[in-house]
């Protein structure tokens, strides 16, 4: 069997997410395995790195998938250009070991999220950013921040409905950023549950507009509650930015 590594960059607006879902085959892997089982021959499942949700975007989602049929790199990035929606692109192939696995071999993972925090709107990014009309108080977000680095438990930023699997992850950093009108909050941990990303970057907004304060964090972690955390931010301005091996 062939071992394929894929590095995919894809605008998730009209996509139910990443994963495959037996309601629908609008999600991002049901997408690209379509096209390859197409092109193999024979039925192809394809392992991403990580889920996305649906709306989100990614810069750089790895995934791997295996074949018998033997073709080159280049070979396989046409074809898969050549045929998938336009919204979703291949940007590198490479063949590799057989022991490769795009989700048990990723070491951490970065993303990104994007704020225009204007009091009008963005017309060309609203499909790819949240707005937040009033202004943001960075140097209090900055400071809410602090609180994630680090190990902890995270079953309050999270909507995982699994029980059996560990709630603990690791952030090793999360800075934030102002450009040209946009925060971008950018974070980078060991691994992320269902909606963590989200709920995070949420409390981080309700820091910024005073709603909460940042000392209120770390009792949110303590109390493991969903509940006592608030609003979550939009899946349009969260991107998959890039994967450690």
């Amino acid at each position: 069997m062939n071992n394929y590594k894929l590095t995919i960059q894809y605008d998730g607006g009209r996509y139910k997410g990443w994963q495959r879902l037996g309601n629908t085959e609008n999600t991002i892997q049901g997408k690209i395995e379509k096209v390859l089982t197409e092109m193999a021959g024979e039925e192809i499942e394809i392992i991403g790195s990580g889920r996305t949700d649906a709306g989100a975007h990614a810069l750089a989602q790895i995934a791997n998938f295996k074949m018998r049929k033997r073709m080159t790199e280049e070979e396989v990035m046409k074809y898969l250009n050549r045929y998938l929606p336009q919204d979703i692109s291949v940007v590198n192939v490479e063949l590799v070991q057989d022991r490769f696995h795009a989700r048990y071999n990723a070491k951490d993972k970065t993303y990104s999220y994007k704020i225009w925090n204007k009091p009008f709107p963005n017309p060309f990014m609203r499909k790819y950013s949240m707005h937040v009309e009033e202004k943001l108080d960075q140097k209090k977000m900055k400071e809410a921040a602090k609180h994630f680095l680090g190990e902890h438990d995270f079953t309050s930023y999270s909507n995982a409905k699994g029980k059996k699997k560990s709630m603990v992850r690791e952030i090793y950093s999360l800075d934030i950023k102002e450009k040209e009108g946009f925060i971008e909050i950018k974070i980078r941990g060991n691994g992320f549950l269902y909606n963590m990303v989200r709920k995070v970057v949420g409390t981080l907004i309700e820091v910024g507009l005073g709603e909460i304060e940042a000392a209120s964090i770390p009792s949110i972690l303590e109390s493991k509650e969903r509940i006592q955390t608030g609003r979550m931010a939009e899946a349009e301005g969260l991107y998959l930015e890039k994967v450690g091996f």
